[in-house]
């Protein structure tokens, strides 16, 4: 198995429809045509949408309030799925103790809201590949703080700090941990793994 897909197949639930995108459907629905056609189309997760709202034949994600379905499985905000940007970013130390508390309870969680970018941006929004290790790793501050370069992912293993974890390790984290992360962009952190050189 690819580490790479390992690690990020189906990872980012695309949320065009909500802020800060906020796109009419049909504009929305187009972007995510865009992204399912597209050669790395297995990093998308399901089209997310507010509760009422029919879109035909894509896997969706209803959010309703602070619920949100996935099928079977449900997220719910402040328990098993947490914001990481828009009105209030999270502390370092507040997304630390969450992913802590999530491993010790065995709760798959979901993360959305400010995670467009692989690594911290200077206006304090968190990384999504600082939040991948911070789940794969452990060391939860330390991983979440760590700046551009310091995570390494090829298709044999994801590497941080003297440690490397495998496919399977890493497909069992997913499984396991962090289920996905929503983004009102796919092509903004599609694009960002592009320029790392990890796609």
């Amino acid at each position: 198995m690819d580490a790479r897909r390992a690690l990020l197949s189906q990872l980012f639930d695309h949320a065009p429809l909500f802020p800060p995108a906020s796109m009419p459907l049909d504009e929305a629905l187009a972007d995510n045509d865009r992204a399912r056609a597209g050669e790395h189309a297995w990093l998308l997760g399901r089209f997310v949408v507010p509760a009422g709202t029919v879109v035909g034949d894509r896997e969706v994600a209803i959010v309703d309030g602070g619920v949100e379905r996935q099928g079977d499985d449900e997220y719910v905000e402040g328990q098993t799925k947490i914001r990481c940007g828009g009105p209030r970013i999270p502390s370092v130390e507040e997304l630390a103790s969450y992913i802590r508390g999530c491993r010790e309870r065995g709760s798959v969680f979901k993360a959305t809201a400010g995670l467009h970018h692989a690594y911290p941006t200077e206006a304090g929004e968190h990384g999504f590949l600082n939040l991948l290790a911070a789940a794969v790793f452990g060391e939860e501050e330390d991983a979440l703080r760590a700046q551009r370069g310091a995570f390494a992912l090829d298709d044999r293993s994801f590497r941080w700090n003297g440690r490397e974890a495998g496919a399977h390790e890493l497909a069992r984290t997913r499984r396991t941990l962090l289920h996905s992360i929503g983004s009102c962009s796919f092509f903004e952190p599609f694009g960002e793994l592009e320029e790392l050189g990890i796609l």
